[in-house]
Formats: structure tokens, C-alpha cells, sequence
């Protein structure tokens, strides 16, 4: 339990700064939702989609590399040669990137804005760089200058976000002589957002100049290419996943069975609003994950690992599950962090989202097998069948069903995934997993959401919503905490009231 302790430390302060990352980011939905039309936050939704591929390729899998191989080999041998191999391939690719900024634009259908293109293109070039920094200080152990770092950054793309949507145009609104208004255009309000983020950037790579500058130009070439046989499998999960995780927007822009491609970018619009109101299942995807992979590795020279890592899993899937229907049981609540009512149209996509990021977690979970094996290929293959998946249900069924094919076709990739993870994990490397009770637990928390639903249909009032919503979910609590007894008794803090 020790060990589950520990890795809840490392998921708490790793994970802060994700968390926060995406927490902030999603209370910036009403914010953006308020001061965009459907169609300018469909394209900001594009352009944000396109910058996770460009992530995976600038990075090609050197960050988790990293961790494999600085607990094999020299610490300071795997820094030296993994940053310099990031730093040479950063210039190379964004050289490349700004080259092909015209057919890009094209292809994304923000022709009318590539110079988007180049913000991006330097955004993720700073981003990529501080990478290896960022997994430094994880592998080092040094949680508070990563959340703090994480943090600080996100707050300055806030307060830049603000003065260029709201500040900016109230100052000119009272003076338009003032300087700004030279400088200032009104309808690149998606641009401004990118600046921000590049400032935001910038600034977190200052931050970790001390890292950043902390290697030295030692390139072990025999080592580079052992990094590499490891790594480069992960860019084509990495890819995949991308696929699977942000490139429904893009496709969704293409296929989108409406007249206009502005008509089909307010899709994506109400498409990716929507999509943020599974932050809390996201937030605790992203935050384990942070928090996991160094653990894992750490994890994996002890004798009861497999057992950690069942009782992991099951204290995760716990977690999800109540999200669940904090989000669901309360969607009349948490819609309003949507400021355009008339993206609320979307909101019946949110449950299917919520379950898919559930297998996705889940998955993330059971990949343990296949990184801590130097199997990354099986995990390029499961991702690669998952982004099949994807891409098929999206081409034949978004010009008929819009962003409903979108969210149908998450929850079959990212279900599929799940399922073939774990057959063939438990072959490669058996882990007891409570699986069954995790699966009734899944089906539970969905039966409660259709029984609510359907109650709902006979008799609908706000407070009656409200009390039904949160008897069920203390219902649910109260079975798992019957449940699962013994184990919470286990657990610092919860546990003493447990006995």
C-alpha cells in the first residue's frame, strides 16, 4: 500500500499542473464561448487539433525513452544525447513546417489565416524542447518546480488571452487613437489565442533554462540508436492516438453534412465545447498518467508489482466511475459553463465522451505490459488498430449523423483498445486484475445514468433533478465503500474511518 501511497504523491503534484492545464483550459470555455461565434471556435478547435500530431513528430517518443533508459543506463549520457538529438530535429522540422504553411492552411481550411500556421509552428517547437527539462524533473523527483512551472505558464496564457480579447479591444473601444489600435486586428481573434499560448511557451522554456542548459554536447550515438529502436514505435502509437484523440475535429470539418465550410466548422465548434465538459474524466486520465509512467518503471524491480498494479487499477476505475456521474448526473449544471446556448445542441454527445475517455484511462493503465516488456510496437499496433477504427466510422458515417458519428467513433476506438490490451497483456505479462467486478462497476454507473434519464422523462423540475442526481450518486459511493472494505481500510487518512 506504500507503493499505491507514493504513486498517489507523484499523480497529486505531477499531475497538478495537467490538471490545472486542462481545468483552466476548460474554464476558459465559457470565456472563449462568449467571445467566439461557433465557427471562429471550430477553427481555434482545428488549429488545436493539428498541434498534438506536430507534437508527436517533433518529440517521436524521446520523452518516455527517457524514462526507460536513465533507470538502464547513465543518467547523464541518456540527457546529453536525448537533447541534442530534440534540439537538432526541433530546427529541421520547423524549417519544414513554416515550408509547408500554404498547402497546410489549405488543407486545414484556415486559408485565410496561415500565418496561424507559423504561431503554431512555434509554439510546438518550444514545446518540444522543454520536454526532456519537464521529464528531468519528474525522473529527478523535483514535483514542486514542475507544478510550479506548469502553473505559472498556464496563468500567463490567461492574462494574455484576457488582454488581447477583452483589454485590447475596451482600450481602443475608448481611445481609438491609442497605440494598440495600430497594431490590433479585430478578426484575428484566433491568432491572439496563439500568441498567448507562444508567449506562455516561451516563458516556460526560460524557466527551465537551467535543465534546458544542463547537458552537455556528449552525443553517444550507440545509445542514440538504441533510444530510437525504443521510441520510434511510440510515434506511431503517438500518431495513432492523435488520431483517435483530436483528428475527429479535423475530419469533421471536411465531412460535415452542411452547405459551408463556416457552417461546418460552428460543427466543430459545438462538436469541441461539448467535448470539454468531460474534463474531469480527462483531468484524471491525464493526471495518472503523469504521475504513473516514472512509477511504473520504478515499480517494476519489485516482486509484488503485478499486485500493485491490479490495485492500482482498481482504485482508478473506482475514481472514474464516480466522475462519471458527477459529470452526467449534473449535466444541467455543468452545461452552463458553455456560454453559447446555442452549442448546448451538442450536449447528448457528452456521456458517449465521458465512457470513451473511461476506456482510455483504463487503457493508458494496462499498457504497463508492453513498455515495461520493450514491446512498444504491440503498442503502436493496438493504437494503430484503434485510429482504424476512428477513421472508418468518421468517413462513412459524419456525413449522416455530423459530430454524433464523431463520438460513437471514440468510444469504439478507445473501447477496442481497451479490450485487446488486456487479452493480450494477460498473455505477455498476467496481471491479477479484479476485472469483473471492475466491468459490473462500469455497467452500474451506466444503469444509474438511464435510470435517471428515464425518471427524468416523467417528471422533470431543477430541484428534483438535483436531489434524485445526488442521492444516487451518495447510492453509489456507499455500495463501493461497502464493497471495497478492506481496501479502503488500507488507505491513509479514509481509512481510519473505515475501521
Amino acid at each position: 500500500m506504500s507503493s499505491i501511497k507514493k504513486l498517489a504523491g507523484q499523480t497529486i503534484w505531477y499531475g497538478l499542473s495537467s490538471i490545472a492545464a486542462r481545468f483552466i483550459n476548460y474554464l476558459l470555455t465559457p470565456y472563449l464561448t462568449f467571445k467566439f461565434t461557433e465557427s471562429q471556435y471550430g477553427e481555434m478547435s482545428i488549429v488545436y487539433a493539428f498541434i498534438p500530431f506536430m507534437n508527436v513528430i517533433f518529440t517521436y517518443g524521446m520523452e518516455t525513452a527517457f524514462f526507460r533508459f536513465a533507470n538502464k543506463a547513465i543518467k547523464k549520457n541518456v540527457y546529453d544525447t536525448t537533447s541534442i538529438s530534440l534540439i537538432i530535429s526541433t530546427v529541421i522540422l520547423c524549417f519544414a513546417l513554416m515550408a509547408l504553411q500554404h498547402p497546410l492552411s489549405i488543407l486545414l481550411q484556415i486559408n485565410q489565416h496561415p500565418e496561424y500556421l507559423s504561431l503554431a509552428a512555434a509554439v510546438i517547437a518550444l514545446d518540444a524542447l522543454s520536454s526532456i527539462p519537464f521529464a528531468k524533473l519528474r525522473q529527478d523527483g523535483r514535483p514542486v518546480k514542475f507544478a510550479s512551472i506548469k502553473v505559472g505558464g498556464i496563468l500567463l496564457n490567461i492574462i494574455f488571452i484576457y488582454f488581447f480579447l477583452s483589454v485590447c479591444p475596451r482600450i481602443i473601444a475608448h481611445n481609438p487613437e491609442h497605440w494598440i489600435a495600430k497594431y490590433f486586428e479585430t478578426d484575428w481573434a484566433v491568432g491572439y489565442v496563439l500568441l498567448a499560448n507562444l508567449i506562455q511557451s516561451f516563458f516556460t522554456l526560460f524557466f527551465l533554462s537551467k535543465e534546458f542548459f544542463g547537458f552537455e554536447w556528449k552525443f553517444d550515438q550507440k545509445l542514440w540508436k538504441e533510444i530510437m529502436v525504443y521510441g520510434l514505435p511510440l510515434i506511431v502509437a503517438g500518431f495513432a492516438g492523435m488520431i483517435n484523440e483530436t483528428f475527429d475535429r479535423i475530419m469533421l470539418g471536411w465531412w460535415a453534412p452542411v452547405a459551408s465550410v463556416d457552417a461546418a466548422k460552428a460543427e466543430v465548434g459545438i462538436y469541441s465545447a461539448c467535448y470539454k465538459l468531460s474534463i474531469l474524466i480527462t483531468l484524471a486520465v491525464q493526471a495518472f498518467r503523469m504521475g504513473a509512467e516514472p512509477f511504473f518503471f520504478k515499480q517494476s524491480v519489485e516482486e509484488n508489482a503485478p499486485k500493485v498494479y491490479a490495485r492500482v487499477m482498481k482504485f482508478f476505475v473506482i475514481t472514474l466511475c464516480i466522475m462519471f456521474l458527477l459529470v452526467v448526473l449534473y449535466l444541467d449544471i455543468w452545461k452552463q459553463f458553455i456560454r453559447n446556448p446555442k452549442m448546448w445542441v451538442g450536449l447528448k454527445v457528452v456521456p458517449i465522451l465521458l465512457l470513451a475517455n473511461i476506456f482510455l484511462g483504463i487503457y493508458y493503465n494496462l499498457s504497463v505490459w508492453y513498455k515495461l516488456g520493450h514491446k512498444t510496437m504491440a503498442g503502436a499496433w493496438i493504437t494503430l488498430m484503434g485510429a482504424a477504427i476512428t477513421l472508418v466510422i468518421n468517413y462513412f458515417l459524419i456525413p449522416y449523423f455530423s459530430y454524433m458519428a464523431c463520438a460513437w467513433a471514440t468510444f469504439a476506438c478507445y473501447g477496442s483498445m481497451m479490450v485487446i490490451s488486456f487479452i493480450w497483456g494477460q498473455k505477455e505479462y498476467l496481471i491479477p486484475y479484479a476485472w469483473k467486478k471492475l466491468v459490473s462497476y462500469l455497467v452500474i454507473v451506466v444503469v444509474i445514468y438511464f435510470a435517471y434519464t428515464g425518471i427524468l422523462h416523467f417528471y422533470n423540475h431543477v430541484y428534483f433533478n438535483f436531489i434524485l442526481a445526488t442521492c444516487l450518486l451518495f447510492a453509489f459511493i456507499w455500495f463501493i465503500l461497502l464493497i471495497e472494505k478492506k481496501e479502503f481500510q488500507k488507505l491513509p487518512i479514509i481509512g481510519k474511518y473505515m475501521r
